[in-house]
């Protein structure tokens, strides 16, 4: 059987009575909202904005530059009767989603629609899954508020632009260090199919510009061919990924146990007779939390140094350029023993993960703010044409949301 349920930009300004009460109802709703990050995200944050203003909650916005954008955090203060003086735990989720140009789709991306235990739409597990289940809490959370019953702050973080460079959190992080907020834990909802993951890898994407000189083809000697000196620097950052692979602190508990380097994108020249004055390349570093971009940095920078030298030795105006584009840091288990345990206890499961992608939870724990990773979906449907959750996924998240907010209620 197929259910659909779209809620269309028409209608989006439904009256609060009409507010989901189920995680289910929740992702449909979202789905609905599309976040591509090349569009605004605001029709989702305004929505869920007044959801919680409705609840009696304070929702505070960040926005870009173009104010096209925004975070929201959302803090359910705890209760007048806790006996514990901390800051909270936060839940953690971005609101951007991929793009689905040039993908295959069997159903409508931005519809929910459920097929054999699944429910199927952009961001159905990556990351709006966890979303629905954290906003399916909010009620009762803000209920045991009121009541005094709460004995920890529990806080829900909403970015834009975690799909470009993690861009919306540091401003979520910066406004909370200003307002002399930090709170004590953060769980970041990325899809794990549940399982804990307590660390994960830094990203740093860097794009290199050659420029060399024209000439004709015939006449080799008067140019500066950027793609063959590209070339020879791509060949280096080859080897420079086969000697980190070996190092001797390489992490086991890593699915890719040691750091990466990889070229991703290549173009250059503009006919075969025309020795090529440009040649552009991308490649990306993905680091284990203990090393740092300078561990290959450095040789690519004594490297280009070199080739520098060779290219302008025969035409000045020649060279290359070197240019970080995104830089997101790793997220360390190095402060999170205390978060561990309690996930652990709640979920009866002590297995410790860490993983190869970078999220939000990098900035959280350099903000000194101890975070996990930990929500519905594997991140193998992430990205892809009939991205799904299963049913059960959020399911799961629902109760150990549930349990988490007990583990914080006074009775």
């Amino acid at each position: 059987m197929t259910v659909i349920k779209h809620y269309s930009s028409k209608n989006q300004a439904i009256a609060h009575a009409n507010y989901p009460t189920n995680s289910i109802d929740w992702l449909t709703r979202l789905i609905a909202f599309d976040t591509v990050s090349r569009h605004s995200n605001l029709a989702l944050i305004e929505d869920v904005q007044a959801y919680c203003e409705q609840l009696g909650l304070t929702v505070d916005l960040t926005f870009n530059d173009a104010r096209n954008k925004a975070n929201l955090f959302v803090n359910v203060p705890a209760g007048a009767n806790a006996d514990e003086v901390n800051q909270g735990l936060v839940l953690s989720g971005h609101t951007d989603v991929v793009p689905v140009d040039g993908q295959e789709w069997t159903s409508q991306p931005f519809t929910a629609t459920i097929r054999d235990d699944k429910l199927y739409g952009r961001g159905a597990c990556d990351m709006k899954g966890f979303i629905a289940c954290a906003l399916t809490l909010l009620p009762q959370a803000a209920k045991l508020s009121k009541n005094g019953q709460l004995r920890r702050p529990l806080h829900l973080a909403l970015s834009f632009d975690e799909e470009v460079g993690c861009l919306g959190a540091p401003l979520i992080l910066a406004d909370l260090k200003a307002r002399g907020i930090t709170p004590d834990y953060c769980i970041v909802g990325e899809p794990t199919n549940m399982a804990m993951v307590v660390a994960h890898k830094g990203i740093a994407v860097y794009r290199c510009r050659v420029h060399g000189k024209s000439a004709h083809s015939s006449l080799t000697k008067q140019g500066v061919n950027a793609i063959s000196y590209a070339s020879r620097l791509v060949g280096y950052v080859d080897e420079l990924a086969e000697e980190i692979s070996y190092r001797s602190d390489n992490d086991a508990m890593f699915d890719v146990p040691y750091s990466t380097l990889s070229v991703g994108t290549i173009k250059g020249g503009t006919a075969t007779n025309i020795v090529p004055n440009l040649c552009e390349f991308t490649f990306d570093y993905r680091n284990l939390p203990h090393m740092t971009q300078d561990d290959i940095l450095a040789p690519i920078q004594a490297k280009v140094a070199e080739l520098n030298a060779q290219m302008q030795a025969r035409a000045p105006e020649t060279g290359i350029e070197l240019l970080q584009e995104e830089s997101v840091p790793a997220m360390t288990d190095s402060d999170s023993a205390e978060l561990q345990a309690l996930i652990a206890a709640l979920m009866g499961d002590d297995k410790r993960h860490k993983v190869a992608y970078a999220t939000e939870g990098g900035q959280f724990t350099n903000a000194g703010i101890p975070t996990i990773i930990c929500g519905p979906g594997s991140i193998e449907q992430a990205h892809k044409a009939d991205e799904y959750v299963a049913l059960s996924e959020i399911e799961r998240c629902d109760k150990f949301l549930q349990k988490l907010l007990n583990s914080f209620t006074i009775n």
